[in-house]
C-alpha cells in the first residue's frame, strides 16, 4: 500500500491551516528592503518580508514607490517569493493606485498583500474585491494571501467577520494605532511591556484578535517590540504574546529581531520529536487510530502534531531525518 502523505490523508475536501513563517520583518525603502531580501536569503527564507507602501513611500512619490516594490518582487533577490506587501489604508486615495500597479505588475510574485487600518469590515470587503478584479483582469489565477491589521475600534468590534473574507491568511494587531485610538485612556507606557500585556483593554483586544483569526482558520499576528536593538526584550514579547495569548506569528522592524522572534515562536523541541514519531506511526497505520506509548491518537492530534512539524520546518528547525524524508522530500 502507498503510503498517504499527512495533506493527503489529513485534510480531504478542505482548507488546511495555513503554514507560513512566525516572523514578518518590515521594510519600507529601497535600500532597506534589498538588506531584508539579501538577509533572508542567507537565513533559507524562515521570515515573510512587507515591502512597505503605507508609511514608507515618500509624499509625492507613491506612485514611483509601488512601482519599485514590483522591482524587488520581480527581482532575483526575492528567490523565496516571500516577499508581501503593505498597501495605503482604505481612507487613503492611494490605495486604489497601489492596487493597480502591484497586483497588476507582480500580481504572481507576491506572497500577501496587507490591509491597514479598517474601521469596517465592509472597508476589507471592497478592498478584497477591488484586489480580486485587478488579478482577474491581469490574468493572474491564484488567491493572493490578504493579512489585515486590527488597529482601530471598528475593526476590533467586527475582527470575526473581517476574519471570515475570502482570500484571508492573516489578522494582525496593530498596538500602537490601538492605544492612541483610545485618546489617553491607555498611558502610553502601555505601547511596551509589560503593559502591552497586561491593560486590561490590551488584553482584550488581543485575545478578540487571536480568537477571531483562529476560529476561521487563519494565523493572528502580534505586534513589533518597539525596543529595536534588545534580543532578550523581542523575545519575551514574542514568547508571551504565543503562550499567553495564542498568537502564532510577530512582526519585525529590525533585524536583531527576527531570530528572537523565531526562537520564542518555535515549538518545545521534544514535542517536535514526538509529533515526528506519532506522525511516522500514524502513516504506517494509514492513519487508522494507534496506541502510542500508552495514549490513543487519532486524526485529530495528528492534525494538532502535523501543524506544529509542519511550523518547525518553515522556521528552519532540524527535523529527525526519517520525518524529513517521509514528510518533506
Amino acid at each position: 500500500m502507498t503510503k498517504k502523505h499527512p495533506n493527503e490523508a489529513l485534510f480531504p475536501g478542505e482548507k488546511p491551516f495555513p503554514i507560513i513563517p512566525t516572523c514578518e520583518h518590515f521594510a519600507g525603502s529601497e535600500k532597506l528592503i534589498t538588506k531584508a531580501l539579501e538577509l533572508q536569503n542567507q537565513k533559507g527564507g524562515v521570515f515573510d518580508i512587507t515591502m512597505d507602501c503605507e508609511d514608507g513611500a515618500p509624499t509625492g512619490k507613491e506612485k514611483e514607490h509601488a512601482e519599485m516594490i514590483v522591482a524587488m518582487a520581480k527581482s532575483a533577490l526575492n528567490k523565496h517569493k516571500m516577499a508581501g506587501a503593505r498597501i495605503h489604508d482604505y481612507t487613503n486615495k492611494f490605495w486604489r493606485q497601489d492596487v493597480d500597479i502591484l497586483v497588476g505588475a507582480a500580481g504572481n510574485e507576491l506572497a500577501y498583500i496587507t490591509i491597514p487600518k479598517p474601521t469596517a469590515a465592509i472597508q476589507v470587503k471592497e478592498m478584497i474585491s477591488t484586489i480580486q478584479q485587478v488579478a482577474n483582469k491581469n490574468n493572474v489565477r491564484r488567491e493572493i494571501p490578504i493579512h489585515v491589521l486590527i488597529e482601530t475600534h471598528g475593526a476590533l468590534k467586527e475582527a470575526f467577520e473581517i476574519a471570515a473574507l475570502p482570500w484571508m491568511q492573516v489578522l494582525d494587531f496593530g498596538l500602537m494605532d490601538f492605544v492612541s485610538g483610545h485618546h489617553g485612556a491607555i498611558p502610553d507606557t502601555c505601547m511596551r511591556s509589560p503593559g502591552q500585556f497586561e491593560h486590561a483593554l490590551i488584553a482584550r483586544a488581543k485575545a478578540n484578535v487571536c480568537a477571531a483569526a483562529l476560529a476561521n482558520g487563519i494565523v493572528p499576528a502580534h505586534n513589533v517590540t518597539l525596543d529595536l536593538k534588545d534580543f532578550e526584550k523581542t523575545k519575551a514579547d514574542a514568547t508571551r504574546a504565543r503562550n499567553e495569548f495564542g498568537f502564532l506569528r510577530m512582526w519585525s522592524i529590525y533585524p536583531t529581531q527576527i531570530d528572537a522572534i523565531v526562537q520564542a515562536m518555535l515549538p518545545d523541541y521534544s514535542k517536535i520529536e514526538e509529533g515526528c514519531k506519532i506522525l511516522l506511526a500514524a502513516q504506517e497505520a494509514n492513519w487508522g487510530p494507534i496506541q502510542f506509548e500508552g495514549e490513543l491518537h487519532d486524526r485529530a492530534t495528528y492534525r494538532y502534531y502535523w501543524e506544529l512539524v509542519q511550523i518547525a520546518h518553515v522556521s528552519g528547525q532540524k527535523l529527525p531525518e526519517v520525518a524529513q524524508k517521509a514528510f518533506f522530500s
